[in-house]
């Protein structure tokens, strides 16, 4: 497997290439840089499908087996995507085993965000240039609807920023799952189907089947993305700063809840090291958590913790 720097440039048409790029997202890297804030339109048109395919449960419906499958995901994944797209790969705020970070690169693939290198790639650029003029995706700069969304539509974006995750780089395992970043989703949806199929055949009495199990993942799947963009968007507008950062960012309870932990983003952003988001024990960092279970079995270790000064500081914010 070659690394994202090896690749040949391209000499296909555009449109074409955009559709290629579905399939494998390390083609044309080299082509010259496009436009500002020039959105992809051929590129975009899985994710534009993704979100219509929703509208689907209205054709099948719902069941407690296909929604309990689907929040089973969202809390499976979004702690994939934080505990180890963000806190591990993009931070390297612990350790754990070349397998295990094989594993869950899988599950945080599966979420739909891209790939592990894509991901952690633009998240260190962000916390270089958070809310600059080089920040992706500042609702300062650019408004709501670019920073939560918008962003990801942009050519600019598209291409892995592998000068920043030269350390993932080396492994071939990771360049794979990043360059065909369709292949996972694609299997699970294929496995949902299965599931629906088999659930249909042996238990019918569950009211689900193959279609209604996948269209349940596929909102799974949309809320998961949204849910985990609000900290790029809400999380810098809504909330509490007991910290002092070059940046917007903010404490959000609420956005605390739903993305596991991710909420406590002002803490993060003061210090970006730690495994921990939730500096106090009344912060609820349920990532946290699940990374301190996994350190018991003895799959992760070195879980970076918050200073004490830092905890203290946090503490007199508290007390004003």
């Amino acid at each position: 497997m070659t690394s994202p720097s090896q690749t040949h440039p391209s000499r296909l048409p555009a449109p074409l290439l955009a559709v290629i790029r579905w399939f494998d997202s390390w083609a044309g890297r080299d082509e010259p840089k496009p436009a500002p804030r020039r959105v992809d339109w051929v590129r975009v048109i899985p994710f534009t499908l993704l979100h219509l395919a929703c509208g689907l449960v209205f054709l099948v419906g719902w069941s407690w087996a296909a929604v309990g499958v689907a929040l089973a995901l969202y809390v499976v994944r979004m702690f994939a995507i934080t505990g180890f797209y963000h806190r591990y790969f993009s931070h390297r705020s612990f350790k754990t085993s070349r397998f295990m970070q094989f594993v869950f690169a899988v599950m945080g693939a599966s979420a739909v965000q891209r790939g592990p290198l894509w991901w952690a790639a633009h998240h260190r650029h962000h916390h270089a240039n958070s809310d600059g003029e080089d920040d992706l995706h500042s609702p300062i700069r650019n408004g709501f609807w670019w920073a939560h969304v918008g962003w990801i539509t942009d050519r600019r974006n598209f291409h892995t920023r592998v000068e920043r995750v030269k350390d993932l780089t080396r492994y071939p395992e990771l360049c794979f799952l990043d360059r065909f970043d369709l292949v996972v989703p694609v299997l699970l949806f294929a496995s949902l189907f299965a599931l629906g199929w088999a659930l249909n055949a042996w238990n019918p009495e569950l009211g689900t089947s193959g279609l209604q199990m996948t269209v349940w993942g596929l909102i799974s799947t949309v809320v998961l993305g949204h849910a985990t963009f609000t900290i790029n968007s809400l999380s810098h507008l809504f909330g509490s700063r007991p910290f002092e950062t070059t940046d917007t960012s903010r404490n959000n309870p609420w956005l605390a809840i739903l993305t596991l932990g991710e909420g406590w983003h002002n803490n993060h952003h003061y210090y970006q090291a730690s495994a921990r988001n939730g500096f106090l024990w009344w912060e609820y960092d349920i990532t946290y958590y699940g990374l301190v279970a996994l350190r018991t079995l003895g799959l992760v270790w070195d879980l970076n913790p918050v200073p004490v000064k830092i905890v203290e500081r946090r503490w007199q914010h508290v007390r004003r």
